[in-house]
């Protein structure tokens, strides 16, 4: 995700992130089947959903939203050309079609797309959806005053670069073409064989003319899912969703549409959602999180307990952290300090620094190791668990350091087991036993964000994570390392500031590719090719543990999210 200090937050909801972090194959609920605790496993319609979240549902709207594969509480209201796949683990990161009748039809190189909406769609006010309702709802997430959402249809589309969205610019995008109510074509600068993943973001919400309110439209977005809105206080810190009439099962193969309502409450401290979620009294038994984990000394609680342990949710989202290099800052232009770095870490230090191996995996590739991504095995500087001091030592004496050296890590201040003081002390500890000497520079989170994304500040040695969009190799890698990504007056994701023709060159080559398996397969090699040149340190991938009411059944957790997937969710 473009921003990795938001991922939790969009993921969750992120969605995106977003929200947070990830690794392996997903599975359901540990010791416990994925349909759910208690005697009768079998969903049934019908009860009150309650989600107790840390984060309010901010800027409800589907223009405004930054959520992986449409999120979590949004994906009940707003339906798009396609979606994620609704199960277990590794299936359900493929993508599938939501209101379009399939994935997308391409044209020979993939600067064409083509959709048909499936008959009989309807928002809740019982009007036709018609493809003329996506192409708007796509046109006003240009407009300046709705911005926030993805960024890639202004990269992608013909002529977007500029567009104002259509409350300045009433012509709208010629690059999206509407012949008839239920025909949709794209027209794209480049080749994407990736759209179909693109098409799973909220902008792709069908939004009516007649009903659009500008910033006000997130108080009552108009519904093409099973649920719609009926209450959003305080910016999304309550929101409660009643039943459709007008949503069709018959439609929408993915959503079960199980709750009566749905009743979301946030702005809730982490250690209070995991506190009633496992007293699970009165209407908390019929309760979930979409964005508070479980932390480590709440993990080893709950782990004692056989009841509560049942009602722990095990998930996996596209997630890396690492360390991050800037080769253009001395000692780190040369290699070899790179690579000894990569040697010296000691990732089962850093694991225990994150919380434990139930909630990180030791991680030596940059794509996480999941399919979908290209996940392709590889440890160019093996370090076993604790690290290779030894090896350390002779690179840096190859690099003219042989009495060692003193280097500044930069790192966060917040409390989030992931960029935060003790990863950072972690790695201070191993690289001793090296004769690497680490300074600390611990910053506020909002200070942190600005110095590392900035060309200008960027250190040359630091904490840094990313998420993917949709779960592939591309939204993963090209952010980090194509180099015509580079932003040198904003936001920098390239944090090695890589700019190798051969890389970019496979990037392009890659995203014309429309089957998805061969695509990830390039993709993992490419991240092998890169990962010899050491611009980063793989340290681990973060899991989810989230508990969930006693009452709660069908939990379904995908490998695309890594969360509870509150579209199956049915209360006993």
């Amino acid at each position: 995700m473009r921003q990795p200090s938001v991922i939790a937050r969009r993921v969750a909801a992120a969605s995106v992130s977003l929200v947070v972090a990830a690794g392996a194959a997903a599975c359901g609920p540990e010791d416990n089947d994925a349909k759910g605790a208690g005697g009768d496993s079998t969903p049934h319609k019908g009860g009150t959903l309650t989600v107790l979240n840390s984060n309010p549902q901010q800027d409800f709207d589907p223009a405004r939203l930054y959520t992986s594969g449409g999120g979590n509480v949004p994906s009940l209201v707003f339906r798009t050309l396609t979606t994620r796949n609704r199960e277990n683990g590794e299936a359900g990161a493929k993508v599938v079609p939501d209101l379009a009748t399939d994935t997308g039809r391409p044209n020979k190189d993939a600067t064409v797309w083509t959709y048909t909406l499936k008959e009989g769609l309807k928002y809740e006010d019982g009007s036709p959806i018609t493809t003329a309702d996506i192409k708007y709802g796509i046109e006003r997430s240009f407009a300046p005053e709705l911005s926030g959402g993805a960024p890639y249809l202004r990269d992608w589309l013909v002529d977007a670069a500029d567009y104002q969205g259509p409350y300045k610019d009433k012509k709208g995008l010629a690059a999206i073409e509407t012949p008839d109510a239920r025909t949709i074509v794209f027209h794209l600068n480049k080749p994407e064989g990736e759209f179909p993943y693109l098409a799973t973001q909220t902008q792709f919400t069908p939004v009516p003319k007649a009903k659009d309110t500008g910033t006000k439209y997130e108080e009552h977005p108009v519904s093409s899912g099973p649920y719609k809105v009926v209450t959003n206080e305080n910016d999304g810190e309550r929101l409660v969703l009643e039943r459709n009439t007008h949503w069709s099962a018959s439609t929408d193969a993915e959503r079960k549409g199980y709750p009566d309502k749905i009743d979301v409450r946030s702005g809730l401290d982490s250690s209070v959602i995991n506190q009633r979620l496992s007293a699970s009294q009165g209407t908390d038994a019929g309760a979930v999180t979409t964005d508070t984990n479980l932390g480590p000394a709440e993990l080893a609680k709950v782990s004692g307990d056989k009841e509560l342990a049942a009602r722990v949710g095990t998930g996996h989202f596209g997630y890396t952290n690492y360390i991050a290099f800037n080769p253009k800052i001395k000692p780190f232009d040369n290699a070899k300090v790179r690579q000894a770095i990569s040697y010296a870490i000691d990732r089962s230090s850093v694991v225990n620094a994150a919380g434990g191996s139930a909630l990180a995996e030791p991680a030596t590739t940059f794509l996480p190791d999941q399919k979908s991504f290209g996940y392709t095995e590889y440890d160019h500087f093996p370090a076993g668990d604790a690290g290779d001091a030894a090896k350390a030592k002779e690179l840096l004496k190859e690099a003219g350091y042989a009495k060692g050296l003193t280097v500044t890590l930069t790192h966060s201040n917040a409390k989030d087991f992931e960029t935060s003081p003790e990863i950072a002390t972690a790695i201070q500890d191993a690289l001793k036993k090296a004769g690497i000497t680490v300074k600390l520079q611990g910053l506020e989170e909002n200070d942190y964000s600005d110095k590392i994304h900035s060309v200008q500040t960027e250190p040359g040695f630091f904490l840094a994570h990313w998420g993917a969009d949709w779960p592939s190799g591309g939204p993963f890698l090209a952010p980090i390392f194509d180099g015509r990504q580079i932003v040198k007056d904003g936001a920098n994701f390239n944090t090695g500031l890589l700019d190798d023709k051969s890389v970019n060159t496979e990037i392009d080559a890659i995203n014309k590719l429309t089957d998805l398996d061969a695509a990830a397969k390039r993709w993992g090699a490419l991240d092998a090719k890169i990962g010899e040149q050491a611009l980063t340190v793989p340290l681990f991938h973060p899991v989810y543990k989230r508990l969930y009411g006693k009452d709660i059944k069908n939990v379904v957790i995908s490998d695309w999210t890594g969360v509870l997937d509150i579209s199956q969710v049915a209360v006993k």
